[in-house]
């Protein structure tokens, strides 16, 4: 991806978001922070002075708002500043000058419902490009296993899902470049360009053990080799 040039900010305002309570089940953890969704999707972006990847973060037009508020489950914004988001526990659309770019809701028995009526509603006027809903019980909270919305015009429009094999639905974020996938009950998300899923935490962990593993057998064989040569050597 290129740089994304930013406008120098102001001062970090000295306001915060209020502290939003926190879910009451395990899905973030099972399909985010287990597999490492939030750093592999950092690492692919890459924009560290620029970009936002994080979970739970509320999005309001400014620090003083306490109604309305919306707290996706993931959230992705492009040339902004992450310092000031650190600093206000949260997202400030005025001070920001634009919405996140792509936020999704992992669906729970408690909040499916809000998800695809309220929340919806409420990215659309916030003016958020695209908002995804994951649903890993295969369509028992959600109408269907995975679902996007593409602002058009200030309404969301359905982004096309195609099942793409047995129990694997894929649709095309345009914002993040990617493929988000349901695969199997769990969120993959696909890179078109490099033809490959992005890792999750063991598959980054297996591969880096392999190439251990595999310097570790070429340097035994390069000291038996040199051993062998002295052998020779000195008969």
């Amino acid at each position: 991806m290129t740089t994304r040039p930013i406008a120098p900010s102001p001062a970090v305002p000295a306001g915060q978001f209020p502290e939003l309570p926190p879910r009451d089940d395990m899905q973030n953890t099972r399909f985010l922070n287990y597999p490492a969704s939030l750093p592999a999707l950092f690492r692919h972006f890459g924009f560290v002075a620029t970009t936002v990847v994080t979970s739970e973060a509320p999005i309001g037009w400014n620090t003083s708002q306490r109604l309305g508020l919306l707290q996706p489950d993931l959230l992705i914004a492009f040339d902004v500043d992450p310092s000031v988001i650190i600093a206000e526990k949260g997202y400030s659309m005025n001070y920001h000058g634009k919405p996140p770019d792509f936020v999704l809701e992992i669906a729970s028995e408690h909040t499916s419902a809000r998800d695809e009526r309220e929340k919806r509603a409420g990215y659309a006027n916030y003016g958020v490009p695209e908002y995804w809903r994951f649903d890993n019980s295969d369509g028992q909270y959600y109408r269907t296993q995975l679902a996007g919305d593409r602002l058009v015009n200030g309404a969301y429009q359905p982004i096309p899902v195609s099942e793409v094999s047995h129990a694997r639905y894929w649709g095309y974020s345009d914002v993040l470049g990617l493929y988000v996938c349901w695969e199997y009950s769990y969120l993959r998300w696909y890179d078109p360009v490099a033809g490959r899923y992005l890792p999750t935490y063991y598959e980054e962990a297996d591969a880096r053990d392999s190439a251990e593993a595999e310097r570790d057998s070429a340097q035994a064989r390069i000291r038996q080799l040199e051993a062998e040569i002295r052998r020779l050597q000195n008969p």
